[in-house]
């Protein structure tokens, strides 16, 4: 089962930061951890909130608002999609990342809806 680990309110170092190469090496070793247990389907930090645009289509009309859909203390830092055997799984590896120290990690389960297609484009 495919599970989305998104992670909120870590602090990302700047490389000219005095931790950064820790917390990288630290960052790595957990990608590395998930891909000898052959669970990593994707992953990738997300640029800061002030990046953000948010698209709604409200009565054929397209919203587009500069910024996040909601003003939160909590922000997105990134993600990690997993294929785990179960939920046990997937928590225990939440719990493995190192940014689980500093943020929170939320995890859930991704849906399986009959007739969607998510593959990527190309794919046989």
């Amino acid at each position: 089962m495919r599970y989305l680990l998104m992670i909120y309110n870590c602090e990302r170092p700047e490389p000219s930061d005095p931790g950064f190469a820790d917390a990288l090496a630290r960052v790595n070793a957990f990608a590395d951890e998930l891909r000898r247990r052959a669970v990593l389907v994707a992953g990738d930090p997300v640029q800061d909130v002030h990046t953000a645009t948010t698209v709604a289509v409200r009565d054929g009309r397209t919203l587009i608002t500069d910024g996040p859909f909601v003003e939160t203390h909590e922000h997105l830092g990134g993600y990690y999609v997993l294929d785990c055997r179960d939920l046990d799984e997937a928590l225990e590896l939440a719990a493995l990342c190192p940014l689980a120290e500093t943020g929170t990690i939320e995890v859930r389960p991704l849906a399986h809806v009959p007739g969607v297609d998510h593959s990527p484009a190309g794919a046989v």
